[in-house]
C-alpha cells in the first residue's frame, strides 16, 4: 500500500468526535495500528491536548500520554511535533501551557481562548507538515466537538486545523451514550457551509447488538446529511488504554474495564489510589491492574483505605490543594495510621511529595511555606524551571524506568534510596512516573508489598506489561480492520474528502 500524493506531503485525516470522550484517542490509535500493519509510515497528531496524563520524549520534551500511545500504535518515537500544544489544568479556570514540549507560563481560558490560542496556528501548522513531509500518513485527532460554535473563530484543533491543512473529517460518535443519529447531524449542521465541505462522514463507536439494526438509520443519516457512515466499531471491554481528558471510571470502580485474572498465588492484593484533585498521570497504576490477583480502586474516604494492602498517592497538578483535601477528608490521618502500623504506602510524583515534611511553593500554588504528612524525611521546594527527563536505574535489584514531569524539588535527608525518592519502613516515595511498567521491579515491589501485608499473594512469573499494551494496541487496530470501510478510509486518507458534498442547514450563527 502507498500514497499516491505529490511535493512530498503525505495524506492526512482529522478524527473529530461528537462530544469528549466519544473515542477519538482511541479510533487515531487503531487507524495508526492498522496502516503500520499495511506497511505505511504514519505518525499521530493534536494540535491542542488538554489533558494532566502527560509523558516524556527521549529529547526532553512534554506530550500528551495519548499520543505518545498513539505513537506506540504507530511503531514510531513519540516527539512534540505530534502534540505541539499541552494545556495542563490547574483549576476550573486556568491552566499551564506546555509549548513544543516545554512550560511557557499559566493562562485563564479567557485569555488563551481570547488571542493567545490563534496566535499558535502557525505553529501548529508548522509542526504538521513537517510531520506530512515526513510520513506517509498523519491521522490527527481532534479535541471536544468541531461543533463548539463559541470557540470556533480561534479553533486551531479541529476545523481551523482541518481548513488550512485541507484534512477530511472522520466524526465519531459513542452509540452506548444513545443519540448518536441526532449528534451526527447537529454537529454538521453547526458547520459553516466552509467547513461542512471537509466533513467526509461517520464512524460509530461502543455498539452493541446487531449491526442490521442500525443499518435503516444509517441509510437515513447518508440520506439526510449526503455523507455515509465509514463503520461500526463494537464495544470491547478492557481496552484499558491511555485516557486524555479524565478518568474513566467511577470512584470506587475498578481502574478501567479490566478483569481481574484469579491469582497465582492464595491471596489477592487490594490496592487503594487516592483521588486526589487534578490528579494526574493515573495510568501509573494501569501496570499494577494488569497483574493477576491484582484489585486496583480509586477511593476518596478513609474508611476506604482500611482493608488495602497497598495505598497509592499518585501524581497532580496541585500538590498543597491535594494535601489539604487529603486532610479535610481524614485520609490524612489514616495514612499516617498505615506507616504507624507498617502498612504499605506509595506516593509517586505529587503524592511524593505530600509524604515528605515539609512543603515550600511560591509556583504552583504560591502558599508558601506548607507542613506536609512527614510520612518522609524529605523537604521540597517548587522550581519554576520543570524538570522533565526520563531517568533509568536500578531499584530492589532490578532494572528500572521512567519518567519525570515536576516543579519540585526534593531533598532527601534520611531513609534509603528508592528511584532518586527514599523509603521509610513501608512507606515509599519517588517522583519517577512510569516505574511500574518494569515488569521485573513491578514484580519485586509486589512481593515486598504482599510479605508486609501478610498475603500470600504471588506476582505471575510471566505477566509483560509492553506485551500487554502491544496487544490492546493490535486490538485496536482489528477493530479498525474487521469493522470499518478501510478501502474507503484509506481513499480519504490519499486524496481527501469527496467533492461536492451537501450543505445541511442551518450553519454556523452568523
Amino acid at each position: 500500500m502507498s500514497l499516491g500524493t505529490s511535493g512530498g506531503t503525505g495524506g492526512g485525516l482529522l478524527v473529530a468526535g461528537t462530544t469528549s470522550d466519544a473515542g477519538k484517542s482511541v479510533v487515531t490509535a487503531g487507524i495508526c495500528r492498522w496502516l503500520v500493519r499495511q506497511g505505511v509510515k504514519v505518525a499521530p497528531f493534536k494540535a491542542q491536548n488538554m489533558s494532566l496524563n502527560s509523558f516524556v520524549t527521549r529529547e526532553g520534551a512534554e506530550i500528551g500520554r495519548a499520543q505518545a500511545m498513539q505513537a506506540q500504535a504507530a511503531r514510531v518515537e513519540p516527539t512534540a511535533l505530534m502534540n505541539p500544544v499541552l494545556l495542563k489544568p490547574g483549576s476550573d479556570r486556568s491552566s499551564q501551557v506546555v509549548l513544543m514540549g516545554k512550560p511557557v507560563g499559566e493562562m485563564s481560558a479567557r485569555g488563551y481562548h481570547g488571542g493567545r490560542q490563534a496566535q499558535l496556528l502557525g505553529t501548529v501548522l508548522e509542526c504538521l507538515a513537517e510531520l506530512r513531509g515526513t510520513y506517509d500518513a498523519v491521522i490527527c485527532e481532534g479535541a471536544g466537538s468541531p461543533a463548539e460554535i463559541n470557540l470556533r473563530r480561534t479553533d486551531i484543533v479541529n476545523m481551523g486545523i482541518a481548513r488550512n491543512a485541507r484534512l477530511p473529517v472522520l466524526v465519531v460518535g459513542d452509540i452506548d451514550r444513545g443519540g448518536v443519529f441526532a449528534s451526527f447531524f447537529g454537529t454538521v449542521a453547526l458547520l459553516s457551509p466552509e467547513d461542512q465541505a471537509f466533513v467526509a462522514g461517520f464512524l460509530v463507536n461502543k455498539f452493541r447488538g446487531d449491526v442490521s439494526l442500525l443499518e435503516p438509520g444509517l441509510d437515513m443519516l447518508k440520506n439526510l446529511t449526503g455523507r455515509r457512515t465509514y463503520g461500526v466499531l463494537p464495544f470491547q471491554h478492557g481496552l484499558g488504554i491511555d485516557e486524555e481528558d479524565g478518568l474513566r471510571v467511577s470512584l470506587r470502580g475498578s481502574v478501567r474495564e479490566s478483569e481481574v485474572s484469579s491469582p497465582v498465588g492464595e491471596d489477592i492484593l487490594r490496592v487503594a489510589v487516592c483521588a486526589i484533585p487534578l490528579m494526574s498521570n493515573f495510568t501509573d497504576v494501569d501496570a499494577l491492574a494488569a497483574e493477576p490477583g491484582v484489585v486496583v480502586r480509586f477511593v476518596d474516604r478513609a474508611e476506604e483505605l482500611v482493608d488495602a494492602d497497598l495505598v497509592v498517592v499518585p501524581g497532580t497538578r496541585g500538590t498543597v490543594r491535594a494535601l489539604e483535601w487529603l486532610r479535610e477528608r481524614g485520609l490524612a490521618d489514616a495514612l499516617a495510621r498505615r506507616a504507624a502500623q507498617g502498612r504499605p504506602v506509595l506516593g509517586i510524583c505529587g503524592g511524593f511529595q505530600i509524604l515528605g515534611e515539609h512543603i515550600e511553593d511560591e509556583v504552583e500554588s504560591r502558599a508558601g511555606q506548607v507542613d506536609g504528612l512527614g510520612l518522609l524525611p524529605v523537604r521540597v521546594r517548587f522550581a519554576r524551571e520543570k524538570t522533565l527527563t526520563r531517568p533509568v536505574g536500578e531499584a530492589l535489584g532490578e532494572p528500572v524506568e521512567g519518567y519525570e514531569i515536576h516543579h519540585g524539588v526534593a531533598q532527601v535527608t534520611g531513609g534509603e534510596p528508592f528511584l532518586d525518592g527514599c523509603r521509610v519502613g513501608e512507606v515509599w516515595g519517588t517522583h519517577w512516573h512510569g516505574s511500574l511498567e518494569s515488569d521485573g521491579f513491578r514484580r519485586a515491589f509486589l512481593r515486598e508489598v504482599a510479605a508486609a501485608a501478610g498475603r500470600r499473594f504471588v506476582p505471575a512469573a510471566d505477566t509483560s506489561f509492553g506485551s500487554l499494551r502491544e496487544e490492546q494496541l493490535d486490538r485496536l487496530g482489528d477493530l479498525i480492520e474487521e469493522h470499518a470501510d478501510t478501502d474507503a478510509l484509506w481513499r480519504l486518507i490519499e486524496s481527501g474528502a469527496p467533492t461536492g458534498l451537501p450543505f445541511i442547514p442551518p450553519g454556523a450563527p452568523a
